[in-house]
């Protein structure tokens, strides 16, 4: 358990008494000792992420040390690569199709991977509404390589997810890093890039590659200089 009520507060920009009632009602995961209560950054970033709430990146930046490979989303999906009609008429023949993708390294335990995905699939959905889901295990996967690597799958066909907004997934982010603080980095970018509505426009629309990788490079602009990220179409 490594973060404090104020550490959330500033993570998910909220008020620390709201921090405290929604870990009072179990809404947010947390562990009360004596009469303070401790959270764990991992479990935090997969809350936010499965509530579709936003986590700004700039407040992980302090935390993370310099690296000689770019950490952006944009590098991450641009090294794991944009897939297109992924098979899968269910949620496990969909995730068994991605451990199978190029993206994941060939050293990889793909048998392990997708049983993982599947096992967290079904403890609770990582689905966050919109016809997006992001697939990921209750522990980052964290694997040899050498910078953050992002899947973008969409689908073939759209499947049930059991997501909250009752829409079925046709796009997938699969996120594999070399490390958990780059796992929560990449993991909070992801889910801060898909409150850009120009992004979601073009993940509907299944755009091509250039142009997603375009959108997600001005939301990350956008996001530095505190402007808003202009549809590139």
């Amino acid at each position: 358990m490594d973060l404090k009520v104020r550490d959330v507060s500033r993570l998910l920009g909220v008020s620390e008494k709201t921090v405290y009632r929604w870990a009072k009602n179990g809404k947010l995961p947390s562990t009360r000792l004596h009469d303070q209560y401790l959270f764990n950054s991992v479990e935090i970033q997969e809350w936010a992420a499965d509530s579709n709430h936003p986590i700004s990146p700039a407040l992980l930046e302090a935390t993370e040390p310099a690296r000689p490979v770019s950490t952006s989303l944009s590098d991450a999906i641009a090294r794991g690569g944009i897939y297109r009609a992924v098979s899968g008429a269910t949620r496990e023949e969909v995730l068994e199709a991605v451990s199978r993708l190029r993206g994941i390294p060939d050293s990889a335990d793909r048998a392990l991977i997708a049983r993982l995905l599947i096992g967290r699939e079904a403890l609770a959905s990582t689905a966050v509404g919109d016809g997006i889901a992001i697939p990921h295990s209750r522990d980052p996967i964290v694997l040899g390589v050498d910078a953050p690597t992002v899947l973008l799958c969409f689908l073939a066909n759209a499947v049930d997810f059991h997501a909250l907004d009752g829409k079925p997934v046709r796009t997938l982010f699969t996120i594999i890093c070399p490390s958990i603080p780059l796992h929560l980095k990449t993991l909070s970018r992801l889910a801060f890039a898909l409150h850009d509505k120009a992004f979601r426009s073009k993940l509907r629309e299944a755009a091509p590659d250039d142009a997603l990788l375009a959108q997600i490079r001005a939301t990350e602009v956008a996001t530095k200089t505190g402007g808003d990220a202009p549809n590139t179409k």
